[in-house]
């Protein structure tokens, strides 16, 4: 097949998704402050931001095995929800869903969509054509990179306006985004092999996940006591590139896009990033967080080195589950580009804590993923197909990039209610990092991921 195969590609893929995504056709809500206007005569800061096609990376490609007997169908896979898949394979085979039999079985995960439900429609077609028999099919990992779908490319811009005090005044937000989940569903066009059987299915009409936890906009209307904030989610249903869910959706995006700009709007204040952050919070669990953070970290007596920069950032994940703050230091090394992150001093509260070492064990993986994104991972295509197809081309984080110390501090409120930690740390990790750097290297990065390549441009420009 590989041999003989002739296939036909056509142009159709963004050389800019940046400038794909402003003019896209999209979907404008405002989801905060309606009549909301930035304050006159005041000083205006205004920056925008970008994340790039990012993958769920899994270590060990997508598998299923299915067994097709006697008009019935069953499936063993890693999917994250097997009656959707059941569904949506019935629809692909054209049986009755009661004869579709999907069972969870151990294999890569990828807290979102990865290839696990393709592979399994895979592995259907397969044993269809040889009843009576087990077909395994493992993806390669060429496969993997290729077809799963990926987190959005998303865009953000932020404006903000400061009194004579340093005090923000008006806050206007506005982020860019496809949808963040294709998840089968129980619809046969949510799987690859739906679009390449003889009746192709189409893939069903891209929808925004609705507030407050939200998609492309979850955590981007800022916990920060800003007065007249304006936020506005440009939903844009044409996908350039297939999406679904990717840890944390939009969060990781909008916290590190609004946490670098706090930081942005303390050095336009002339303020320390910290007492910035605690002047404009009222909530007292959030405050307990950001002062835990700073003071475990030693942000009051931080001694600078040459080539050393420090960091921090909150949020409350979806503004509803886990406070969570990071502080963070790191050494960039200007001749090369070479960013190591040194320490991670993180403080959380995810409410009553039944078990600790839960909540540190999440909140240090969210950490350590949340620094490959940033520093590392970027999906990538030319106008025809992707190009980043292997380890190669599509790096993440090594050991040799694991920071030296990674700290957890859980702040338990006995009696209140569990808040769930779930991706806490993967937005204030990603906000933490750019503001480390910035602190390090004199020099603003606003676009991820943070690669040695963007930062040796940056640093010579």
């Amino acid at each position: 097949l590989r041999a003989r195969a002739v296939w036909q590609e056509s142009a159709r893929l963004p050389k800019d998704i940046m400038a794909a995504l402003l003019q896209l056709p999209a979907k404008d809500t405002v989801i905060a402050g309606e009549n909301a206007s930035l304050a006159q005569g005041a000083r205006t800061i205004e920056a925008s931001y970008a994340r790039p096609y990012q993958l769920h990376g899994s270590i060990g490609p997508s598998c299923a095995v299915a067994r097709y007997d006697e008009g019935g169908l069953t499936i063993w896979t890693h999917s994250q929800g097997v009656y959707p898949l059941r569904g949506a394979i019935a629809e692909l085979m054209g049986m009755p869903p009661e004869k579709v039999h999907c069972i969870h079985a151990e294999g890569a995960g990828c807290y979102g969509h990865n290839g696990a439900d393709d592979v399994a429609a895979d592995a259907a077609l397969l044993a269809r054509a040889l009843p009576g028999r087990p077909v395994r099919v493992q993806w390669m990992r060429e496969d993997e990179h290729t077809w799963e779908p990926f987190g959005p490319a998303m865009l953000s811009k932020a404006r903000a306006s400061l009194d004579a005090a340093g005090a923000v005044s008006g806050f206007e937000y506005e982020v860019w985004s496809n949808t963040h989940s294709t998840r089968p569903g129980g619809k046969a066009g949510n799987l690859v092999a739906g679009w390449h059987v003889a009746r192709p299915f189409q893939q069903p009409p891209a929808e925004a996940l609705p507030q407050p936890e939200g998609g492309g906009d979850r955590n981007a209307i800022p916990l920060y006591r800003f007065p007249q904030t304006r936020v506005t989610h440009h939903f844009i249903p044409d996908m350039p590139l297939r999406v679904s869910a990717l840890r944390a959706l939009g969060a990781y995006m909008n916290i590190f896009s609004i946490e670098s700009f706090v930081d942005e709007l303390a050095a336009a204040a002339k303020l320390d990033p910290v007492e910035f952050r605690l002047r404009h919070v009222d909530d007292p669990r959030a405050k307990d967080v950001i002062r835990m953070a700073a003071e475990r970290f030693g942000w009051s007596g931080y001694r600078r080195q040459n080539g050393h920069g420090r960091g921090f950032a909150f949020a409350r994940y979806k503004n509803l589950a886990a406070y969570a703050a990071i502080a963070m230091e790191v050494a960039l090394e200007r001749q090369t580009g070479e960013l190591q992150v040194l320490r991670v001093v993180a403080a959380v509260d995810s409410g009553e804590a039944i078990n600790p070492d839960g909540i540190r064990n999440q909140i240090e993986g969210g950490i350590l993923q949340s620094i490959s994104w940033t520093a590392f991972e970027a999906a990538t295509f030319d106008d025809t197909r992707v190009t980043s197809r292997d380890w190669s081309s599509y790096p993440i984080l090594r050991f040799s990039h694991v920071p030296r110390q990674v700290e957890v501090h859980v702040i338990d409120r006995p009696g209140e209610h569990f808040l769930g930690t779930g991706e806490a740390a993967q937005g204030p990790t990603a906000g933490a990092l750019a503001n480390a750097l910035a602190d390090a290297a004199g020099v603003r990065i606003r676009e991820l991921p943070f690669s040695r390549d963007r930062l040796k441009h940056a640093l010579q420009a």
